[in-house]
């Protein structure tokens, strides 16, 4: 049985990735049609350009790692060597040089390129760690649990966090000397995310053991026909994909939605204790809101796959997404609204949240059943895929909402409109796609998860056989 300080050590890693992954997820896509100034054509395909190769780039990475010993172990030493380059590469994703148009073009792919082959290096590995921190099914999902509550704390931190901290410096940092631009305020703001995730990954390597010993006998070759014969890889790796796509389609449009249809100075109303006061509802709010219902969907993740388990439950969070997301179309824009907006969000994402942790937990049971079918101890590759499938899933739903509010006829605003938090015009057609983007879109890529988990074999009875004849041929 682990210790408690080594599942805290191994949920300060997701923490860390999860603070970068979503400020790019929810914010990139507004930062470089609004901020950087690139049009929302081209930021689409950069978004899915540089996302699809991260995605490839993943199942090289995890041979790599599978591959690798030192007296760290396999995956462990990738959270000492690469942390510092992740930090450092987050930092140059958010710079906006004073260039031509076509040289920022130029830099956006190769720093948005380098940041993903970065955190490839360092997530991939990390994520491989947990089949082999512990060899019981059960505690996979205690582990993963760990990561997925850290992993939501850190996003709300950053998500609550993020504007404030652009405002601040904005207004001139600490000196208060004098205002800085946007875009120096957005890079600003990102130096202060990077150092902490650097803080993070560093705990991580010091908190964490790798117990179990799995040594690739097979082929480079071999090991990925057996993936690609998987059954269970590949129905997992279409329900995680979707998961992916529901989260990036609607919090990519969070953004754009609160600043079309919310509006930039919309408050809501709260009466306490007989005193009555307002709070600005705004993107961050809504978003961080989420990050803390999700922690609270990680808590309720392990007795809940218990009970149901892990397919059951999948099945059942996916099916009520697709409800709820269908209801949020028809909220009105009204103080009313506002509450029935927040409530919504707290619903999806206690929802959301018990998913991430299911995922992660059900890749170590496709390990477990690929180590005992095939021979092959390829964790770091079959982990490599839902890090795959989840970039498959950032870029094709990130580049798809640039894309649809494109093809909507969405009004991108200018640098000084931004900075002056103007409301400008939208037509209805763009209105209607953001309504689309945060309702029935993503309830229909809900539906296609509940079809492809269908067919997903590895029930809790069948691990239970496998982990037994497992632990009757490991060393």
């Amino acid at each position: 049985m682990a210790r408690l300080s080594e599942k805290i050590g191994y949920g300060f890693g997701d923490m860390s990735s999860s603070m970068f992954w979503k400020v790019f997820s929810y914010y990139l896509p507004f930062f470089y049609s609004n901020v950087f100034g690139l049009s929302l054509v081209d930021a689409g395909v950069l978004v899915l350009v540089t996302r699809i190769w991260d995605a490839v780039s993943d199942p090289m990475m995890g041979i790599v790692a599978d591959r690798t010993q030192t007296r760290w172990g396999k995956y462990r030493p990738y959270l000492l060597w690469v942390a510092p380059l992740f930090s450092i590469a987050g930092i140059l994703l958010f710079t906006t040089p004073d260039w031509t148009y076509g040289a920022k073009l130029i830099y956006a792919y190769v720093t948005y390129i380098l940041m993903m082959t970065i955190y490839t290096a360092i997530n991939v590995p990390y994520g491989a760690m947990l089949g082999v921190m512990t060899d019981d099914s059960q505690e996979k999902t205690v582990f993963s649990s760990f990561r997925m509550f850290f992993a939501y704390g850190g996003s709300f931190i950053a998500l609550a966090a993020w504007e404030p901290l652009v405002s601040f410096f904005k207004a001139g940092g600490i000196s208060g000397a004098s205002a800085e631009s946007t875009a120096a305020a957005w890079q600003h703001a990102m130096t202060v995310i990077a150092a902490a995730c650097l803080v993070l990954f560093l705990l991580t390597f010091a908190l964490t053991r790798e117990r179990l010993k799995t040594v690739s006998t097979v082929s480079i070759g071999k090991d990925f026909r057996s993936l690609l014969s998987n059954r269970p890889w590949w129905l997992l790796i279409a329900a995680a994909l979707c998961f992916n796509l529901f989260c990036t389609v609607r919090g990519a449009t969070v953004a754009y939605y609160f600043a079309d249809i919310i509006g930039f100075d919309t408050t809501i109303g709260i009466s306490l204790f007989g005193f009555d006061f307002s709070l600005l509802f705004y993107a961050g709010l809504f978003l961080s809101v989420g990050e803390v219902s999700n922690m609270m969907g990680v808590a309720c993740t392990v007795p809940l796959a218990r009970r149901l388990g892990k397919k059951s439950l999948f099945m059942a969070v996916n099916a009520a997404l697709m409800v709820l997301s269908v209801a949020f179309f028809f909220i009105p824009v009204s103080p009313v609204g506002f509450w029935l907006m927040l409530l919504f969000q707290i619903l999806i994402s206690v929802l959301t949240g018990m998913m991430s942790p299911l995922v992660w937990s059900m890749y170590a049971d496709v390990s477990d059943y690929a180590e005992l079918r095939y021979k092959t101890a390829s964790t770091g590759l079959i982990f490599s895929s839902s890090s795959m499938a989840q970039k498959f899933g950032g870029a094709i739903g990130g580049a798809a909402v640039l894309w649809l509010l494109s093809a909507c006829g969405y009004v991108p605003r200018t640098d000084e409109q931004l900075a002056s938090q103007i409301l400008i015009s939208q037509p209805e057609s763009a209105l209607l796609c953001l309504r689309l983007l945060m309702s029935f879109i993503p309830a229909a890529v809900a539906l296609i998860a509940i079809l492809a988990c269908h067919f997903y074999p590895l029930t809790s009875e069948c691990m239970t056989d496998i982990n037994r004849q497992l632990k009757e041929t490991r060393p």
